[in-house]
């Protein structure tokens, strides 16, 4: 499988090469096939409120942190640092503690206060097998990539998964799907589905609802009504209107808002025998880093872009 996984994934890589007609310089490693080079950082100084409508703006679900003048590498900031903030984690405290729930001026603090300064990285001179590898035991979804400590590009978890649409034939997705699907109801608070995102390091959550009868089985079973994302928590955060609409400073007034709110009611599900190569199209056609495994309207499980690098490395 990892084999085969390589040599596919080279020859896709190749085609994207000669499409864009761009040559990578000899002496660096294939990691910069793949590569975006045109990467959006930010300075430390930027505000948490800025780093979040930056994000939502561009669908980003993370940014490099980097020095204005020399551009080198200081840290990441996350969707998962932002949801940590939210009162997902330790990070809530600067809300709590420095600001005593002061939520407008929480948000307006430097990006630094928030942001992981002991970072993974590549340099341009990796392969991509070694990439895969640090991303699966790293726990991370991006690698920002640099020569000399110069911030020149950044791989994601969602590069792997578009080079290898298609590719994937013969693996299926109930072999590398999580079966053990953590979910939440619709009048959940955004406080608590950061607190289940943050302490399990989930991205995206599925929304089960009211329970519908279940004749088969003599009783009642729940319903996938939504899902909810790390982005979905960052959009309404990002939302300038909710500002205007706040009553009091209060972050426990917008931390209290219900998931229904914001959760995406369209849900796109797979099916359990799906090739993981059709799975990778889908993912890349919806723009979507995950997708619950339904089969005759029950949730079975959840499968990830993390997922798909799993079972590349096998």
């Amino acid at each position: 499988m990892k084999d085969k996984s390589a040599i596919n994934l080279r020859k896709s890589m190749e085609r994207g090469s000669v499409e864009h007609e761009t040559r990578i310089s000899e002496h660096e490693g294939d990691i910069m096939t793949l590569t975006k080079k045109e990467v959006v950082s930010v300075p430390p100084s930027i505000s948490i409120k800025e780093v979040a409508e930056v994000m939502v703006e561009n669908k980003f679900r993370r940014l490099p942190v980097t020095d204005p003048g020399s551009e080198k590498l200081l840290g990441i900031v996350t969707a998962m640092d932002i949801l940590n903030f939210l009162g997902g984690g330790d990070k809530f405290n600067l809300m709590e503690e420095k600001y005593k729930d002061n939520f407008l001026a929480a948000i307006n603090e430097s990006v630094r206060e928030i942001m992981t300064r002991d970072v993974k990285f590549m340099t341009n001179k990796d392969s991509i097998n070694d990439s895969i590898g640090a991303m699966l035991e790293s726990d991370v979804g991006a690698l920002p990539i640099v020569d000399n400590e110069k911030l020149v590009g950044i791989i994601t978890e969602r590069d792997f998964v578009l080079a290898m649409a298609g590719v994937l034939t013969d693996e299926l997705v109930e072999n590398y799907m999580s079966k053990d699907v953590i979910t939440t109801t619709p009048g959940t608070p955004i406080e608590s589905v950061s607190k289940i995102m943050v302490r399990n390091k989930l991205r995206r959550i599925p929304i089960m609802g009211k329970a519908i009868e279940d004749t088969a089985a003599h009783g009642e079973k729940e319903e996938l009504e939504g899902i909810v994302t790390s982005n979905d928590v960052l959009k309404f955060l990002g939302d300038k209107k909710l500002f205007s609409k706040m009553e009091s400073n209060s972050g426990l007034e917008v931390l209290e808002t219900k998931i229904s709110e914001i959760m995406e009611k369209k849900v796109t599900t797979i099916e359990p025998l799906t090739r993981l190569g059709d799975l990778c199209e889908l993912l890349s056609q919806n723009d979507i880093g995950g997708v619950p495994v339904v089969k005759n309207g029950e949730l079975l499980g959840i499968i990830t872009e993390s997922d798909v690098l799993r079972a590349m490395k096998k």
